[in-house]
C-alpha cells in the first residue's frame, strides 16, 4: 500500500535580467554575464523538477534514485562551468557567491538526500521514524532556501553596483517549486496525524495475531487517545486553496479506528472466554467419564455454547472491521492522489 510520503523542496531561481551594456573582458556587458549565470541555474533547476515531480507523485525516492543522481550531474556541471568563467571588471562576488550555492545544493542532494533515502527504508516502522524522515526533509529544503536567499541578495547587489535593471518577476519554474512546497506542506500535515493513529490500530492488530490480552487492552486504549487527539487536531487545519480533500480522508480513517476502539472488547472478550474454556476443558478432560457429573456436563455444554458465540462475535467484528477499514485506506490513498494529481505540478524531462 503506498501512502505517498514525500516532502517538497523549494529552490529559488536567479531573476531575469535585462540589460544596459558596458563593456566587460568576457562578456559585452553585465546584464550578459548575470545571464549566463541566470540560465545555467535555470537548466539546473528545471532537472531537479523532474525529480521532485517524480517523488512527488507516487515514486519512492529509492525509485528514483538515477534521477537524483542526474541532479547531482548536473550540479557539479553547472558548478564547474560557473567556476570557469572570468571576473567581470575584477568582480567576482557574484561568481563566487553563485559557486558556493552550488557547492552547498551540491552537499544537500549528496549527503542530506542520501540519508533521506534510507531513512524513506524505515520512515513507515514508527511515528518517530516517519516524524524524523519528514523533519529532514525540511532541514533540507531550510538549508537549500537560505543559500538561494543569499545568492539573490547577491544578485540584486551586483546588478545596483553595474546598473543592471531586473525585472522581480517569478519564472514558470520558480511558480512550480513554490507550489510544490504548499503542496506538500500541506499534506505532511495532515498525514502524520493520520500515521500515528495509522501506526498505532498496525500495535493492536499485532496484538490481536498473537492473542496477547493486555496488549490488546492497552492498545486499544492508546488507540483512542491517539485518534481523539488527532481529530481535535484536524478541526485546526484549514484545507489547502479551500480543498480539504485529504483532511476529510483523514477524518474518515480516524472515524474509523475510534469505531474500532469501541467494537474491540469483542475481541478481549472472545480471547478471555477462550482462556477460560480451555481451563475448563482440561479439568473435564481429566476426569473419566464415570466421574463426571451433570453438573460438570451442563458446566462444559454452556461453557461451549458461551465461545462459540464469542467465536461468531469476534469473527463477525473482525470481518466488519477489515472489510471497512480496506474501504477507508482505499479511499484515502484515491484522496492523496487527486490531491496530488490536482495541485502538484508536472515537470518532464527536458
Amino acid at each position: 500500500m503506498k501512502m505517498f510520503i514525500k516532502a517538497g523542496l523549494l529552490l529559488l531561481l536567479p531573476l531575469i535580467f535585462f540589460k544596459p551594456f558596458t563593456a566587460a573582458a568576457q562578456y559585452e556587458n553585465a546584464g550578459e554575464y548575470m545571464n549566463h549565470i541566470s540560465t545555467a541555474n535555470s537548466i539546473l533547476t528545471a532537472k531537479y523538477l523532474v525529480y521532485l515531480s517524480a517523488v512527488s507523485h507516487g515514486k519512492s525516492a529509492r525509485k528514483v534514485e538515477k534521477r537524483r543522481m542526474e541532479v547531482l550531474k548536473a550540479i557539479n556541471d553547472t558548478r564547474y562551468d560557473i567556476m570557469g568563467m572570468g571576473s567581470f571588471k575584477g568582480d567576482r562576488t557574484l561568481k563566487d557567491t553563485t559557486v558556493a550555492y552550488l557547492k552547498i545544493l551540491n552537499s544537500v542532494f549528496n549527503e542530506d538526500y542520501g540519508k533521506i533515502v534510507n531513512m524513506e527504508e524505515i520512515a513507515e516502522q514508527s511515528y518517530d521514524a516517519m516524524e524524523a524522515y519528514l523533519l529532514a526533509q525540511e532541514k533540507a529544503n531550510e538549508k537549500l532556501n537560505q543559500a538561494a536567499k543569499k545568492q539573490h541578495d547577491m544578485q540584486k547587489q551586483f546588478a545596483d553596483k553595474h546598473g543592471v535593471n531586473l525585472i522581480e518577476g517569478e519564472s514558470e519554474l520558480e511558480a512550480k517549486m513554490e507550489l510544490a512546497s504548499k503542496v506538500m506542506g500541506h499534506y505532511n500535515e495532515v498525514y502524520l496525524i493520520f500515521f500515528k493513529c495509522h501506526k498505532q490500530e498496525a500495535y493492536l492488530l499485532e496484538a490481536v495475531n498473537k492473542n496477547n490480552i493486555n496488549a490488546i487492552e492497552q492498545n486499544i486504549n492508546s488507540l483512542q487517545s491517539c485518534t481523539e487527539a488527532g481529530l481535535e487536531k484536524l478541526k485546526e487545519l484549514k484545507g489547502y486553496n479551500n480543498d480539504a480533500t485529504v483532511i476529510v480522508a483523514a477524518r474518515n480513517m480516524l472515524y474509523f479506528f475510534r469505531d474500532e476502539v469501541k467494537k474491540s472488547p469483542a475481541l478481549t472478550d472472545f480471547y478471555l472466554k477462550q482462556e477460560n474454556f480451555l481451563k475448563l476443558k482440561k479439568q473435564f478432560e481429566a476426569k473419566s467419564a464415570s466421574q463426571r457429573t451433570q453438573t460438570d456436563i451442563d458446566k462444559f455444554n454452556n461453557a461451549v455454547n458461551d465461545i462459540n458465540a464469542a467465536g461468531k462475535a469476534f469473527n463477525d467484528v473482525n470481518n466488519e472491521l477489515n472489510k471497512r477499514r480496506s474501504k477507508e485506506l482505499d479511499e484515502w490513498n484515491k484522496a492523496v492522489k487527486r490531491y496530488m494529481d490536482t495541485y502538484m505540478p508536472v515537470q518532464q524531462r527536458q
